[in-house]
């Protein structure tokens, strides 16, 4: 909880849903001057309504600030969860979110998996524990109004207005176009997320019956349409322990349907009489 509206207003209805069911944590990253007085209020709105409340304080690694923001804020959420034995996380996204998740990502050109936007149900990203997101169907401006009838002057973090970010610039647009339903796009990304399901299943079955394991290698003969082999290739890069970007599966998926051979992400593909040939890239001598 930031104590911006999204998450005040989640933790109003969790507190009327579920009193005393449920604890609360705060992320400080450190990053603004005023993110420990942010955390303050938070603890004191919490003592107020008798909600058990922790600060979690993360360092964060350079590079893209919000990236690895998010990396770290998960990061320390799973440790506490470990700590405190709870079962799920519930965080605030709600339909604006999603709306500006899928415009994002339809300008880098993302493929069903990215435009399906973010899932009511997931896990924690890198732990095995649930996530929840009960307010996908809700708009922000509703959150923002359910935390004013409350008296609750929520906080206003600067970063939401900076245009160096992505988001912020989606987000001002989208405010700024009365043609753009932020509740329809957010329908869409449901939609596209029941297509990637029925998806997931066609690829565990062209995983079943056309890649072999043969020691160290992953020998794949594709039969399934294009966005099948994709799938299953950017699958086969990560059983060798890769960590592979869209954009470059399909490149290296283009360069084998032409007969020739690639290197990514460690794992060198190539085509053989047999089929797709797979492995661990060799270490390198020095």
């Amino acid at each position: 909880m930031s104590g911006g509206p999204d998450s005040l207003a989640l933790m109003l209805l969790m507190h009327a849903a579920y009193p005393g069911e449920f604890e609360v944590a705060s992320v400080d990253h450190g990053l603004r001057a005023e993110s420990a007085a942010e955390c303050r209020f938070v603890a004191g709105v919490c003592d107020d309504l008798g909600i058990a409340h922790t600060t979690l304080a993360v360092k964060v690694r350079a590079g893209n600030i919000q990236s690895q923001a998010r990396a770290a804020r998960y990061r320390a959420l799973a440790s506490w969860m470990d700590e405190n034995g709870l079962s799920v996380l519930a965080t605030a996204h709600h339909a604006d979110d999603q709306a500006e998740t899928i415009l994002m990502r339809l300008n880098r050109g993302s493929g069903l998996s990215g435009l399906a936007g973010v899932r009511p149900v997931g896990k924690v990203p890198g732990s095995g524990h649930r996530l929840i997101r009960p307010l996908l169907g809700w708009r922000k401006a509703d959150l923002a109004q359910l935390v004013a009838d409350f008296g609750i002057e929520p906080v206003a973090d600067p970063s939401n207005s900076d245009d160096r970010f992505d988001r912020v610039r989606i987000r001002k647009a989208l405010a700024e176009s009365d043609w753009i339903d932020a509740a329809s796009l957010a329908q869409s990304a449901s939609n596209l997320a029941d297509a990637k399901e029925a998806l997931d299943w066609m690829v565990e079955c062209e995983w079943d019956r056309q890649v072999e394991r043969r020691d160290d290698t992953l020998l794949y003969v594709p039969q399934a349409p294009r966005a099948i082999r994709l799938a299953v290739l950017e699958r086969a890069i990560i059983e060798f322990g890769g960590e592979p970007r869209g954009g470059d599966v399909a490149k290296l998926l283009d360069t084998l349907e032409h007969g020739g051979s690639g290197n990514l992400a460690g794992v060198l593909a190539s085509v053989t009489k047999d089929g797709w040939r797979l492995r661990r890239e060799p270490p390198r001598r020095h």
